[in-house]
């Protein structure tokens, strides 16, 4: 039978990074797994100060070893910014600052979060919202659903699948939901139900 392969890749590192066959289970979780390095890459899930987070916990994925480009041509600021010295080498070897958040699950399974650069800083957490959108938009009362930081709370402009749904027991539903798997930091303080989602022209 065919199998379908997730593969993580990008164009500073050759491409591929990562692979992994895709389970049921996979298709059903608003995360996607990652899988494992191949071989002769090495990757790490970093917090800013270089040290490898906790299981558990996201960070940026740093890649190195084989593969790693020489930097960007004529863009020496850049270059320097991105390709930083591997903390973990002792042969002078380098690492790749992808921008992309991380996290370990269990089994050595990685998986990926989203970009550094959609997250946002509410009472002294970082949070990625695309993560939380994830959650929500898995949930089958959700058509549409975008997550906001607006004066230091967050907020959730969502599209119900079903326009009649009684709004408060929605909220509820997908507060519950969420704190089944994120952190209370991360449960919107706000729920705002919208009978279409604006859009720009």
């Amino acid at each position: 039978a065919a199998q379908l392969i997730n593969m993580y890749g990008i164009t500073e590192t050759t491409v591929h990074v990562t692979y992994r066959p895709i389970t049921e289970a996979d298709t059903q979780n608003p995360v996607s797994p990652i899988g494992e390095a191949i071989p002769d890459l090495s990757w790490y899930v970093l917090d800013a100060d270089f040290n490898p987070v906790a299981q558990g916990c996201s960070g940026e994925l740093h890649i190195g070893h084989a593969g790693l480009a020489r930097g960007y041509h004529n863009r020496a600021a850049l270059t320097a910014e991105r390709f930083v010295p591997d903390p973990f080498s002792s042969d002078g070897g380098r690492l790749y600052r992808t921008g992309d958040l991380a996290r370990y699950r269990a089994a050595g399974v990685v998986e990926y979060a989203g970009r550094i650069d959609h997250q946002v800083k509410i009472r002294g957490f970082r949070i990625e919202l695309g993560e939380i959108e994830a959650r929500l938009q898995a949930h089958p009362a959700v058509r549409e659903v975008i997550v906001l930081a607006v004066d230091g709370q967050l907020a959730a402009y969502l599209v119900p699948a079903e326009p009649d749904q009684d709004q408060q027991s929605l909220r509820e539903a997908l507060k519950t939901e969420l704190r089944a798997h994120l952190p209370d930091y991360m449960v919107p303080t706000h729920f705002i139900v919208l009978d279409k989602m604006p859009l720009t022209a």
